[in-house]
């Protein structure tokens, strides 16, 4: 999953979600550096990224993309899966998408000090950009595809897969919709668990 659906995930524990953002920031063992609550988002969104990876749903959604993506194509998911979550926002949340984007980023700011370096340096293009938001729309997605596709200096071709979402829209969207109510359940047990130890 991308960053909307791990900050989403964190729920109202704002310890939790500081360590589910900073988590691709923080290498091997060095989760151990954090305090308790920080180390369980870490460790939370290491277990999301492990069941998304090995969920049946999934890898049906890879498969579409497989032929022209090859490995690439569990990122392109990631993306395509936060677009359904933002456009359909309503769904999972009382608050709007754009308080929450906007509340994000101001407690994101606030705790700049708790955040690797790494993960500092992407903060100011994903308020810039507003990335939150601008993932409900096809457009925003195709921009996001785009510069993930530049990071790979052209080889992904990942800003093409804009093409293969309008293509499979609707089989993407039951895929995203079935997977992440079991993605829901998974997190809150897994949370719990993680807080507990």
């Amino acid at each position: 999953m991308n960053f909307l659906a791990h900050l989403y995930l964190s729920k109202s524990n704002k310890n939790i979600l500081i360590g589910n953002f900073i988590a691709d920031a923080v290498k091997g063992k060095k989760f151990n550096n954090y305090p308790k609550e920080i180390k369980a988002g870490i460790l939370l969104h290491r277990e999301i990224d492990n069941y998304t990876d090995n969920h049946p749903i999934v890898k049906i959604s890879k498969r579409r993309l497989h032929e022209r993506y090859h490995h690439y194509d569990g990122v392109i998911i990631d993306i395509l899966y936060d677009h359904f979550l933002a456009k359909n926002w309503k769904k999972y949340s009382e608050i709007p998408l754009k308080i929450y984007a906007k509340n994000i980023y101001t407690f994101l700011k606030e705790k700049k000090d708790q955040i690797p370096l790494s993960a500092q340096n992407k903060l100011p293009y994903m308020v810039q950009h507003n990335w939150l938001v601008s993932y409900a729309s096809i457009e925003g997605i195709a921009k996001v595809l785009a510069g993930m596709n530049r990071r790979t200096k052209g080889i992904s071709k990942m800003d093409l897969a804009v093409e293969d979402l309008q293509i499979h829209y609707l089989e993407f969207e039951e895929d995203f919709t079935t997977f992440f109510e079991d993605l829901i359940v998974f997190t809150n047990q897994k949370t719990k668990i993680l807080l507990e130890q």
